[in-house]
């Protein structure tokens, strides 16, 4: 027996508190500026993202690493030992150059900032303003990374907690390579879906068009589903109770009132059904945006001639 209790009263209830009347509302998502001016919402990759794409490629640059190092001791044998130790050593450097700051450089230049750690995990390199990096910015970011960060040749135990700090302190996750280079990382796909969500009740579909829903908290948003998707298994009268508690909440912090007379599950169900509509509309719009601001920037890909009418 699902909830069905009146709301009708909530129409009457008081305003939210003073203390929060009036305030600025802060947008919870990060956000982007890009050169165009443009406000991105995109979100930003964090410490525990980056070390599972950085094990990821530091596991692939060991496995090329070995096989070429064991390639070049092959050749070498096959001449016999021609070499003088000067080439080998030579040859050994250039090898470990090209993995430690040719792969990544090369990588996210070529993949449009993304080594192919990353791509397993879903992460992109961008410039500040939102803009696609060139080589410049995936060079300084690896030859940073490998001086200071991984593996790291000056200072190994500073360097490592200096850059873990940084990352940690700063608000969008950016490492040393990323303020040298002027670049960050973000998520380059679509959040998971947010699970079950009601429907929509049709009568309340256009009213509930109407609601402002800026004061409808995460928290509460993720209770009021907690309960709706719950509360065949609840007894009464814990069941009324906290329906009756989450819909006060709710309509304390929602405009305009439900009409007369809806029920109690009814209502919980539009605002949240409408709630997740809006999310939905803003995450499309975004990326749509995202996706037409990176490829205006980005370079242009190289096409093969066309071919000349004959005259």
């Amino acid at each position: 027996m699902v909830l069905t209790y009146s709301v009708a009263a909530i129409s009457t209830l008081a305003p939210p508190p003073a203390s929060t009347a009036g305030k600025p509302v802060v947008p919870t998502g990060d956000r982007l500026v890009s050169g165009e001016a443009v406000e991105l919402e995109v979100r930003f990759a964090r410490l525990g993202s980056r070390a599972l794409a950085l094990i990821m490629d530091i596991v692939l640059q060991v496995v090329v690493l070995y096989g070429l190092l064991i390639g070049l001791g092959i050749a070498m044998y096959a001449m016999g030992g021609a070499s003088d130790e000067a080439l080998l050593i030579a040859l050994y450097t250039i090898i470990v150059a090209l993995v430690l700051i040719g792969y990544p450089a090369g990588c996210e230049t070529l993949f449009r900032g993304r080594t192919l750690g990353k791509l397993a995990v879903g992460l992109r390199v961008v410039r500040v303003d939102g803009g696609p990096v060139r080589f410049r910015h995936a060079f300084t970011r690896a030859l940073v990374g490998l001086a200071l960060e991984w593996p790291g040749l000056v200072l190994l135990p500073l360097t490592w907690a200096l850059s873990l700090g940084t990352m940690l302190a700063q608000p969008q996750g950016r490492r040393i390579g990323d303020l040298a280079a002027g670049t960050l990382v973000i998520h380059d796909r679509t959040p998971a879906s947010w699970g079950w969500v009601p429907a929509m009740p049709p009568p309340l579909a256009r009213w509930a068009a109407l609601l402002d829903l800026t004061g409808l908290s995460d928290e509460l948003a993720l209770a009021v589903r907690h309960f709706l998707a719950r509360n065949r298994d609840i007894k009464e009268p814990a069941r009324s109770a906290l329906g009756r508690g989450l819909a006060t909440e709710v309509a304390a912090c929602t405009t305009p009132p439900p009409p007369p007379g809806v029920p109690g599950w009814a209502y919980l169900a539009a605002v949240l059904a409408e709630r997740h509509r809006r999310a939905a509309h803003r995450l499309v719009a975004a990326r749509q945006m995202s996706a037409r601001i990176w490829d205006a920037v980005s370079p242009p890909a190289p096409s093969a001639q066309r071919r000349r009418r004959p005259g």
